[in-house]
């Protein structure tokens, strides 16, 4: 187990932890997070000086080479390996990672053993996940660099006659090539009056000369995700006025929003600042979704920036998110605009590189 590891480990220990004697976490992102372990299957319990890695044989020696550090124990039920771990080590009370059990993996480790307390705990490693490390920004960073490469690759394919579909696979195969271990999820193509629908999946329609296409992509490497969303004109000397307009108003949003991305800042307020912009312009209407969320091992992790999440939450230096308003006029057009950036001491860095600026 390498340093930084042990140091997340120590850091979740030192927490208040309500009396518990140890902690199981079950998401595949928390374990990774302190173990480094990048297997589907397996379970992290640790407790005192006791580290403990729960896989079944697929695993075994993939375990053993990715934490060594770790005792590994391969079991064909996890659950009936963790309480007999609890049992030797004579733990009563165990705090459990409540979001990601379901209820019937938490009935299974109550027939398996009767006589632990399973504490639920939520969010207590997403917490330690919302600042990054330098390494932990360098592979978000390296994300965002191969998604930006393939999509400056595809451009070409932005013109009339080009199916949604036809674009988003070529990205996605694009991402691939130039590196990524995945996609951080099914890339979002939207063209012409599908642009009001935030989440569109890449359709047959055929993009025409006056169309906006909005893409929302991007890439995985080293476990880490990238994010960003870009709105271009299929042909610029097609685009009217009032594609020009909106997109204006959303650039606008967008640098409001990162202008106020700086430690000590509430989240909230960058949401603000994003969305008083789209009012007072008149379309407050038309944009629905939060103004940001953050990235890591996760697309979508802590923090959330929208006015409903955690209002005094404040921005932190190396924190990840996402800057992405946009307005969306059903049956219409939509415009969207997305970059990741990281806190810095002094306010923040993009780590997304592509140029927002309308197309000349």
């Amino acid at each position: 187990m390498g340093d930084r590891y042990r140091q997340r480990v120590r850091t979740l220990l030192a927490l208040p932890d309500q009396g518990v004697d140890a902690h199981l976490i079950v998401s595949l992102e928390n374990r990774f997070y302190l173990s480094g372990f990048s297997g589907s299957a397996g379970w992290l319990l640790v407790g005192g000086g006791e580290r403990f890695l729960l896989t079944d044989s697929r695993y075994a020696e993939q375990a053993g080479t990715e934490v060594p550090d770790y005792d590994v124990v391969v079991s064909p039920s996890l659950a009936g390996g963790v309480v007999k771990i609890i049992a030797e080590q004579g733990w009563k009370r165990v705090a459990i990672d409540s979001p990601h059990v379901s209820v019937q993996g938490l009935e299974q480790l109550r027939q398996a053993g009767p006589l632990v307390q399973w504490v639920p705990q939520a969010g207590r490693v997403e917490t330690l996940r919302r600042v990054k490390d330098e390494d932990e920004v360098a592979c978000i960073r390296g994300a965002a660099k191969i998604a930006d490469r393939a999509l400056q690759q595809v451009m070409e394919m932005i013109r009339p006659g080009t199916s949604e579909k036809a674009l988003g696979i070529a990205l996605e195969h694009a991402m691939r090539e130039c590196g990524a271990e995945a996609l951080s999820f099914p890339t979002i193509v939207a063209s012409g009056p599908r642009g009001s629908l935030p989440h569109a999946q890449p359709s047959a329609r055929i993009m025409e000369g006056g169309d906006l296409v909005t893409i929302d992509f991007g890439s995985v490497f080293r476990g880490y995700h990238s994010d960003e969303t870009v709105t271009v004109p299929v042909s610029a000397a097609r685009a009217n006025r009032q594609q020009r307009h909106i997109y204006d108003i959303v650039r606008q949003a967008q640098k409001a929003g990162l202008d106020m991305v700086k430690p000590g800042v509430k989240a909230s307020a960058v949401d603000a600042a994003a969305r008083e912009v789209i009012a007072r312009e008149g379309f407050g209407d038309f944009f629905g979704h939060g103004t940001g969320h953050g990235v890591g091992l996760e697309v979508h992790e802590d923090p959330f920036i929208g006015p409903r999440y955690q209002p005094d939450f404040e921005l932190e230096p190396g924190m990840v998110v996402t800057v992405e308003p946009g307005i969306y006029r059903p049956g219409s057009m939509g415009v969207r605009l997305e970059d990741t950036v990281v806190v810095t001491s002094a306010g923040y860095q993009r780590l997304t590189r592509w140029d927002k600026r309308w197309p000349t």
